[in-house]
């Protein structure tokens, strides 16, 4: 499958804009063969946790924004939206993927980011989601997840690929890059990591965006500003590469 990275920037609060300016990279992206299309994190507001305009309803305008693109282009669309749900004021950092039938998955952010305020306003996700995607086992993560190696590994036997959509900052976009590298090499899948470009909330972000294979070879990259990254992404080499490098049997535990 053809993987599409949309490395994007976000109009703060201002998801009318912020559906203007992708739609337009995802049917891009359909035209030009990909079956799945990434966007970053909190793709229609950008990480103001602390806006009342932050949140929204289950189902409301983003995930309905994802479902009428996938739908309507015929590919798999994925991103993260603040979703409120269960009756608690407080929504959950969710990232939603959406088939090209219309049907939902849903990954509620387990790691609430501490040094930016998201554990005051968000509420945190308990459950790990692997998805198939015509035929690839697709575990959903959200960008501070991937400090955690340990939640990747316990999904690392029934995934091909990990998908980490993000709001990550220049500042410490050495350790992005990094750690994405890590989670491919020690778990042997592909990992894909959307980072948003831009400027929100007083932080700057730079992209990096990539799409690393199971060996830890980066297949895909982009420095900054508003890009489409393209990959293709198989199950075969998920195989290939552990069954060379028996890795993940020789761990003993």
């Amino acid at each position: 499958m053809r993987f599409a990275v949309v490395q994007h920037d976000i109009a703060w609060c201002d998801r009318d804009q912020n559906f203007a300016r992708l739609e337009p990279m995802v049917a891009e992206a359909a035209a030009n063969g990909a079956g799945f299309v990434l966007l970053s994190e909190t793709f229609s507001t950008g990480f103001a946790v602390d806006q009342a305009a932050f949140a929204e309803p289950a189902d409301g305008p983003s995930s309905q924004f994802l479902r009428r693109l996938a739908t309507s282009y015929s590919v798999w669309v994925g991103g993260s939206c603040p979703e409120v749900h269960e009756g608690d004021a407080r929504p959950s950092n969710t990232f939603v993927v959406v088939s090209p039938t219309g049907s939902v998955s849903r990954y509620r952010k387990i790691h609430p980011f501490t040094f930016g305020g998201e554990h005051e306003h968000v509420r945190p996700g308990t459950d790990h989601v692997t998805v198939d995607v015509d035929g690839l086992r697709v575990s959903l993560f959200v960008c501070y997840d991937l400090r955690f190696a340990d939640e990747f590994w316990a999904l690392a036997s029934q995934t091909d690929v990990y998908l980490v959509p993000a709001n990550w900052p220049s500042s410490r976009r050495e350790h992005w890059m990094t750690l994405l590298r890590a989670r491919a090499i020690e778990n042997q899948t592909y990992v894909i990591g959307c980072n948003r470009v831009g400027e929100g909330g007083g932080l700057v972000y730079s992209g990096d965006s990539r799409v690393i294979d199971p060996f830890g070879e980066v297949v895909a990259e982009a420095a900054d500003g508003e890009r489409i990254l393209y990959a293709d992404v198989t199950a075969e080499r998920v195989n290939e590469v552990r069954d060379r490098f028996r890795f993940l049997q020789d761990r003993r535990g």
